[in-house]
Formats: structure tokens, C-alpha cells, sequence
């Protein structure tokens, strides 16, 4: 029997406003000692009144609106009831039968079945916000402790169809979604620090079958590869399941244990009944049609469509522009680059004669794109990262990045010189054709100085020369690296060949 999987995630994503959902706590508690960033709201006083945080409200709607959401025109808060250590209200203020925004769908890259890359929208069920409960902190004598700075930090929660196939999909739609949640700056979407959780649930069917079985909801995942891995081994689980005859009956929860690699039964799924929602009585419902029209000039692109128009526009690869596209920082530089690059590119007198401004801009897009992408995905992230530098404290201004690229096309400068600088430009935040003079670092065109370069390489190198003569083509290469070597690589390795090629003939 061949079993299909179906999963479906529960995503909570951490806003970074600057006060809680309900109160005007200081958010930013997970970075202060525990208990310090608290109030009778957050705590679950008695007698206490919340109030929703427009700032969270409106991080809804844009996420609501990007992600191709319904969105409600009114909207209320409810009480969802449970017993736990931290959660001191006794009930969690969320949202039930209106909630920010229904459906929705999020594109995705996957792969078809023949192994082809295709955009695979993966459907949303609703989008809505709620408050986070307190965090337990377990002590080694045994003890557990509660830390209330985090109780009442205001949350996105976003719920899918079960319309992923595979866990590779499941973990690029979270990738996805944090790269979106860091284009609206709502969140600083780290899955590591729990800005970012996510619970799966998933079943299993009969390839064919229109029948949804028991699900089994997972916890405790942490990171995009935790979450792969958990599928993986639950898929593995369930079909030896379904194989013995045994199909999973009822809808449990299991925890990922990231240490053994596997899931474990923690305890039967509630359901909506359990919690026994009613409407928050001290929160009227309101309406969000203001605040719909409000977003509507305010909304960045959606990353995966920058990423093709960066493919489309620029000539970068894909590979290359889903790097530098993954932080909005990284993207805005190499918006500004390329239009630097356009601009002194159009302007070069050699190339005047090959058209209209587009015209000269589509015939050259290929070249410059390699340049670009390669320069900029390789060379410079690996350089910051040597000298751990971030994007916010580059010293290089993507009109400086764009003369440098100007260098390397126009062979004023090789390639190994060039990283040399890049490598002060990096530090000195400086022109690259002043440090480019300044180091001597640009290549040299004369012939004397080349001529003489050549004959003194051939003097010294006979049996190479000898093999060359006699027909090993190849050797050429040695010669050539001789003559970069005595000339502190200073001429085009081109020309090199082509002044070698003349003079051994």
C-alpha cells in the first residue's frame, strides 16, 4: 500500500513591538533578569483591564495582507482556557470564530516529480494574534520556576491546510515565512531564540483516499532542520503503523527529542471544545478596515518575487539571488548596486556605439550579473565573515562596490588584486580607484615593461620552453603564471598569453 503524508504547521511568530499585546510592559524581557518586565495585566490580577496594542494589530493586517489573507472587516478577542504554571490568568486572551484574516496562501519552491523546480502555494487556514504565556525554567535540584517577562508578549499565529507533501517543503515554507517576518520588520523571526516556534501535524493516507485520518501534532522544535527531521522520523513511525495494521486512531501530541533523533508521546490532543472559548468580555470587537487602508502603499515585496525579478532584472543566478535576498539589508544594497553599475555602464565611451541605453544595458546584464553575484555572494560575505562585520557596519557603499565591479570589467585590475581590494575597501571604506593608485594594485599596459617580462621568463624557464615548442600546449599555463609572478601580477593574464604565444612562435 503507498501512503501519501499530509502536514500542516501551527506557526507563532514573536512580534517585536516595543510594549505587550494587552499592557505597556517593556517587550523586551527575554533580554533582562526574570520577573523584571512585569504588571498586575501580565500577571493576571485581579480586577485588571487589557488593552490591545494597535502596534501588534497592524503587524497582523500587513503580515494578513502579504500573505494573500481574507481579511476580516471585524474582529474580537477570546478567552481560550487551560490549566498551567504559566499561564497566571488561568486563560490565554487569543482569537477563535474571528480572527485577523481566513485563508490565504504562501508560494514556496519545491520539486515536481520529475525532480524540476516549480512554485507550489501552500494554503493558509487563518492568521490571528493572541498573547504568549509566562516561561518555565527547570532547575537542577528538581525545582521549576516561572518567569513572567515573557507572559503577554503579543504573537502571530498562522495555521496551514495540511497541503504539504514532504518535509523538505515543510522546511522551506518556514524559511519562507522568516524571510518574510524580516522584509515587514515584525519580528526578528530566530526559530533558535523562540521568535519563530512552530508545531506539525501530520497523518497519513492511502495514495488516492479523500479521507482525513487521526493527526499527530509535534512539539518542540527549535530549528528548520529539527523540524525536517522530525517528519522524516514520523513518517517512518506512522507507515510501519499503517503497515502492522494500526493506523493511529486518535490525535496525540509527541515531543521531538533532538538528542535521540526521535518523537515522543507526551499526552492526547485537545480540541476546540476543551478549551471552552468565549468572547473576551473586557475587549470589544473592532473593526479593521482603517487599518486595511492604511497598509495598502505601505507593503514591501514579496521576497520570492524579488528573488526572480533579482533572477529576471539583473542576470544574477537563482542561487545568487536567494542569497542576497534573504535579508532585506543585503537586497536593498543590491538594488542600489546594480543601479550603479547601469548608470556607469551606459556611460562608457566604448560603448556608445551599441545602441540605446537598454539596449547596451540587456547586452552587457549577463556579464555584469556573474560579476556582481559572485563578487558579492563569495568574496565579500566570506571576507565579512572573517572579520565578523554585518551588513549595518559595512564600510563599502554600494556606489563604491559598483566602481570596483567597473574595475574588474574593464580589466583595469585581475582578480587577485582585486580581492587585495576588496580587502581595504572593507576597512578603509574608501574609492577603490584611489586605493586601487594608491597600492599599486591596477594592472600595467606597457608594452616595454610586459615585452621585457616575457623575454626574461623565456631566458629563464628553457626546458619548459623546449616542451612548449614540441607541442605541449599546456605548459603555456606555467609559463604564463611565471610572467604574472614577475610582474607582482600586474598585466592582464590575456595579454600575457598573447605576448607569449608571439614570441615562441
Amino acid at each position: 500500500m503507498q501512503l501519501e503524508p499530509l502536514i500542516g504547521l501551527e506557526i507563532h511568530i514573536q512580534l517585536k513591538t516595543k510594549s505587550k499585546m494587552f499592557c505597556a510592559c517593556n517587550n523586551a524581557g527575554e533580554n533582562l533578569p526574570p520577573n523584571t518586565t512585569i504588571c498586575p495585566v501580565c500577571t493576571g490580577q485581579p480586577g485588571t483591564l487589557p488593552v490591545p496594542n494597535d502596534e501588534a494589530i497592524l503587524a497582523a493586517v500587513k503580515t494578513a495582507r502579504l500573505l494573500n489573507g481574507r481579511i476580516n472587516p471585524t474582529t474580537k478577542f477570546d478567552r481560550k482556557h487551560y490549566f498551567y504554571p504559566d499561564l497566571p490568568k488561568g486563560y490565554q486572551i487569543s482569537q477563535y470564530d474571528l480572527p485577523i484574516a481566513e485563508g490565504g496562501f504562501l508560494e514556496i519552491e519545491t520539486l515536481d516529480e520529475n525532480h524540476q523546480a516549480i512554485l507550489k502555494k501552500i494554503q493558509l487556514i487563518r492568521l490571528h494574534l493572541e498573547e504568549d504565556a509566562a516561561k518555565n525554567i527547570h532547575g537542577q535540584d528538581g525545582s521549576t520556576y516561572v518567569d513572567f517577562n515573557r507572559a503577554g508578549t503579543p504573537l502571530i499565529e498562522i495555521v496551514t491546510e495540511p497541503s504539504i507533501a514532504t518535509p523538505a517543503e515543510a522546511k522551506n515554507f518556514l524559511q519562507e515565512l522568516q524571510v518574510l517576518a524580516r522584509y515587514l520588520d515584525i519580528s526578528h523571526a530566530e526559530m533558535e531564540k523562540g521568535h519563530l516556534r512552530c508545531d506539525v501535524n501530520i497523518s497519513l493516507r492511502p495514495v488516492g483516499d479523500k479521507k482525513l485520518y487521526s493527526k499527530t501534532e509535534i512539539k518542540n522544535l527549535n530549528s528548520f532542520k529539527a523540524v525536517e527531521r522530525a517528519l522524516e522520523y514520523e513518517i517512518k513511525r506512522q507507515t510501519k503503523l499503517w503497515e502492522e495494521g494500526n493506523p493511529p486512531k486518535i490525535l496525540a501530541t509527541r515531543g521531538w527529542d533532538d538528542t535521540k533523533q526521535i518523537t515522543e508521546e507526551q499526552r492526547v490532543k485537545e480540541e476546540a471544545q476543551d478549551y471552552r472559548y468565549f468572547p473576551e468580555p473586557d475587549i470589544p470587537s473592532f473593526a479593521l478596515t482603517k487599518i486595511v487602508e492604511k497598509i495598502k502603499n505601505l507593503l514591501p515585496e514579496l521576497p520570492i518575487t524579488r528573488r526572480y525579478r533579482f533572477v529576471n532584472e539583473f542576470g544574477l543566478s537563482l542561487a545568487d539571488a536567494k542569497i542576497l535576498t534573504v535579508d532585506p539589508r543585503w537586497a536593498q544594497f543590491t538594488e542600489e548596486a546594480f543601479s550603479e553599475c547601469w548608470e556607469w555602464l551606459v556611460s562608457m565611451p566604448e560603448l556608445a556605439g551599441e545602441g540605446t541605453e537598454d539596449e547596451i544595458i540587456k547586452k552587457n546584464a549577463a556579464k555584469v550579473g556573474r560579476l556582481v553575484g559572485g563578487w558579492l555572494t563569495s568574496k565579500l560575505t566570506g571576507l565579512m565573515a572573517e572579520n565578523k562585520i554585518d551588513i549595518r557596519i559595512l564600510k563599502i557603499t554600494p556606489e563604491n562596490f559598483a566602481e570596483f565591479i567597473s574595475l574588474i570589467y574593464t580589466n583595469k585590475i585581475n582578480s587577485a588584486n582585486a580581492l587585495l581590494l576588496l580587502r581595504e575597501m572593507m576597512q578603509a571604506g574608501e574609492d577603490p580607484s584611489q586605493i586601487m593608485e594608491e597600492k599599486k594594485l591596477g594592472q600595467v599596459d606597457d608594452p616595454d615593461m610586459i615585452n621585457r617580462a616575457a623575454e626574461e621568463v623565456i631566458r629563464m624557464n628553457p626546458d619548459q620552453v623546449a616542451q612548449y615548442k614540441s607541442g605541449k600546449i599546456p605548459i603555456l599555463q606555467f609559463l604564463i603564471g611565471k610572467m604574472m609572478k614577475e610582474t607582482e601580477g600586474k598585466i592582464d593574464p590575456q595579454v600575457a598569453k598573447k605576448i607569449l604565444e608571439k614570441k615562441l612562435t
